[in-house]
């Protein structure tokens, strides 16, 4: 058995064969950083399929199941090899207003607590204003906002409008990412930074903070 075949169990919604496998596959030494970045695309794959109606959202809900079941095997040992030097960073992280995929964002806090970063996790279907409030009750230097479909992404703008609003911009960062998401978006609303995967964020919010 191997990482092609925990791909296809996840894909297929399998939770309890891809918990059994992924437990293998650590035994044996896989890479879990490297495995949970390619189950990631699993999942937006199946994204694609959703918009096109190619699989339909119980499927996609049993794969989430099982992603999540993976990423919890594998989450000590991938925080285990983080670094351990200085706290790069506080990140208030969430998924926005009537979005409930939470997946994506989950991956995208392990990476960043694996690489020294403070994440302050608000969930799934998290308000604007949530974000902005617990931004300043870290004292947090991110506020990362992320959007799995077209129809919640003015949720991200509506953080950047309300920060503003209220006399807060430029006060945090703000970073965006999900899968319908890109840098034209990022450019329109006026993000800081938009993050393309969870492997790229910890590296690309560094370079943001230094500058």
């Amino acid at each position: 058995m191997s990482l092609e075949d925990l791909k296809k169990l996840v894909a297929e919604g399998e939770v309890e064969k891809s918990e059994a496998l992924a437990q293998k596959l650590l035994e044996q030494g896989v890479d879990p950083i490297r495995t949970i970045q390619e189950l990631a695309d699993v999942m937006i794959d199946l994204g694609d399929k959703f918009s096109r109606l190619e699989v339909f959202l119980p499927e996609i809900m049993l794969a989430g199941d099982a992603m999540t079941a993976v990423v919890n095997i594998l989450r000590p040992r991938v925080l285990a090899s983080g670094e351990k030097g200085a706290a790069q960073g506080k990140v208030v992280l969430g998924v926005v207003k009537g979005d409930v995929h939470a997946i994506g964002k989950d991956i995208v806090k392990l990476m960043l607590q694996t690489n020294g970063y403070e994440v302050k996790d608000l969930g799934a279907d998290a308000p604007s204003l949530q974000f902005i409030k617990a931004a300043q009750e870290m004292g947090a230097d991110f506020i990362g906002a992320s959007a799995l479909m077209t129809t919640t992404m003015p949720g991200q703008k509506e953080i950047i409008a309300l920060l503003k609003e209220i006399g807060l911009n430029g006060t945090y960062k703000v970073v965006i990412g999900g899968a319908p998401v890109g840098q034209e978006w990022a450019d329109l609303i006026g993000a800081d930074l938009y993050c393309p995967d969870a492997s790229s964020a910890p590296g690309m919010m560094a370079k943001l903070l230094k500058k």
